[in-house]
């Protein structure tokens, strides 16, 4: 005969065997999901464009942003954190990124979504690059799983344009 602790020890091994089998199988299944997530992004006025006292510019835009996130929801997604950047190339950095606006959608229902706002964090270069350059405005995406990896991605859409001169 075997002892209690022997007994209970072989029972919760095996439930948790079964839990990690069933947490397996549950974030496998994501993979089979079709995604297609959809974003429109305007830029509806530049507030302002000024350089600040100690040099770097700083400007502040109004964004009409749409976007439908429900293919991003499975029955094993948590929440998806969403957010917007300004992206741009300087002569020192090939990559610059700048978060405009971020949010955490809890439901499939609230990610379909159209909103106006100015950024909801400051656009500011380190220097004073930002007079007449071209950048990218890009919406990313992290769908946080109930169970298994993080998955992340992103719609870029280019044809931004900052003016020559401040405002």
């Amino acid at each position: 005969m075997h002892s209690f602790g022997y007994r209970a020890n072989a029972l919760l091994t095996f439930a948790v065997t079964i839990l990690a089998f069933i947490c397996a199988i549950a974030s496998f299944s994501d993979n089979f999901s079709n995604q297609t997530p959809s974003a429109q992004i305007q830029i509806l006025n530049i507030n302002w464009f000024q350089k600040q006292p100690h040099g770097n510019d700083e400007v502040s835009l109004t964004l009409n942003i749409t976007a439908d996130l429900q293919s991003l929801f499975t029955w094993n997604t948590k929440q998806v954190f969403a957010f917007v950047a300004a992206e741009y190339e300087t002569s020192k950095n090939a990559l610059n990124q700048v978060s405009l606006w971020d949010a955490i959608i809890p439901e499939k229902e609230h990610a379909k979504f159209w909103i106006q706002i100015s950024n909801k964090y400051r656009f500011i270069d380190q220097g004073h690059n930002l007079r007449g350059k071209d950048f990218n405005l890009t919406l990313h995406w992290h769908v946080m799983p109930k169970t298994g990896k993080m998955f992340a991605d992103k719609i870029v859409m280019s044809g931004y344009r900052l003016p020559n001169t401040y405002r």
